[in-house]
């Protein structure tokens, strides 16, 4: 006889109800020709700041070969720039550029504003300061 164990109802209803989310989102990404691993790469390096691509693997949970196609096409299209590390030639520098800013910013802009329409139209007032009042306890929940 096996025994299924259901998984909490709590946790169960807010996975779905963050991926339903999550799933909006992504179709209301601009279309700018890249993945969804690259836009990964992209916003990772956007918010580290200068960095190698094994602290890049580090934080992204992959390995440093899984990131040298995305690095490379990045760089190919001037989102991202090389450079050696001064301090140790061996290490490279990894760092966003103006054009990866910009298309960062259009792209999250462009979500952001869709998000904010969808709160305003879709909540009452109640509705939002109570979602406004979870942003820190989800954050903390994914740190």
């Amino acid at each position: 006889m096996t025994v299924s164990i259901a998984p909490p109802v709590a946790a169960t209803e807010l996975r779905e109800a963050m991926m339903a989310l999550a799933r909006q989102l992504r179709r209301h990404r601009p279309d700018n020709g890249l993945t969804l691993s690259q836009l990964e790469l992209l916003g990772d390096v956007s918010r580290a700041g200068v960095t190698t691509p094994a602290e890049i693997a580090a934080r992204l949970q992959v390995r440093v070969q899984s990131l040298t196609d995305g690095i490379n096409e990045l760089e190919s299209r001037g989102l991202l720039s090389r450079r050696p590390d001064d301090a140790d030639r061996r290490r490279q520098l990894v760092e966003l550029t103006g054009d990866g800013l910009e298309l960062l910013s259009r792209d999250r802009a462009q979500r952001d504003a869709w998000l904010q329409d969808m709160m305003r139209s879709q909540l009452s007032e109640l509705e939002f300061n109570l979602l406004m009042l979870t942003a820190p306890v989800l954050r903390k929940l994914a740190s």
